[in-house]
């Protein structure tokens, strides 16, 4: 999946001469953490979140200065090193550069200009929704060896029940020479399905039937 698929486009900016007191009133008045700031060409020049203001901001017991503080304009606080994105990133690999950069949002930009943004939160939908768990189905986990052709031998088991897979996600195993298949399928009742695979050569870890089941 795309970055332009799940970014925002309708974003609340701000120029950098406008007061911190301003950016934090959009904040709370739209509910948000992290504001982009932009020149009269739309352009990107900085971002100021709540941590920098916070950081930024005197001690609560220094009221004088901090009136004073909440009138200087954002330029004074927000951060200009910033890590940006491109529409055409993938999804996965935004996330991996959140999470190694210990950020909360990625403004997204082409041909400089700010066209998006995507957040922490975005990116969290978004995988519920590429695993379906919002939506009603079971879950299976089946260590398969580590070889080409797996998903598709498993899903063939699942074919011939016909029964639906909703996501299909894979992950290592501890062993190097297996890999683990999570399968979210349209069914209730697994029982069969599971027999089916274990008739196949395959462990099911999740679920395990009970001792009469099988």
């Amino acid at each position: 999946m795309l970055v332009k698929h799940i970014m925002k486009k309708n974003m609340i900016t701000l120029r950098s001469e406008d007061t911190i007191s301003l950016a934090l009133k959009s904040m709370k008045e739209n509910k948000i953490r992290h504001i982009p700031i932009v020149n009269d060409h739309h352009i990107l020049v900085g971002i100021i979140t709540e941590r920098d203001v916070k950081d930024a901001s005197p001690s609560i017991f220094q009221l004088e200065l901090k009136e004073n503080f909440l009138t200087k304009p954002i330029k004074d606080v927000m951060s200009t090193d910033l890590i940006t994105g491109h529409p055409l990133d993938f999804v996965e690999e935004i996330a991996a550069v959140l999470i190694d950069n210990q950020i909360g949002c990625l403004p997204i930009l082409q041909d400089r200009k700010l066209v998006g943004l995507i957040t922490e939160t975005d990116l969290l939908h978004t995988f519920v929704k590429l695993t379906g768990a919002d939506q009603p189905a079971s879950h299976l986990e089946i260590r398969v060896p580590n070889k080409p052709g797996m998903l598709a031998e498993v899903s063939s088991i699942l074919l011939n029940r016909r029964v639906n897979i909703a996501s299909a996600l894979v992950y290592s195993d501890t062993d190097d020479r297996y890999k683990i298949l999570v399968l979210r399928v349209q069914t209730i009742n697994v029982t069969l399905i599971i027999k089916d695979i274990q008739s196949s050569g395959y462990q099911v870890i999740w679920p395990e039937l009970p001792e009469n089941a099988k």
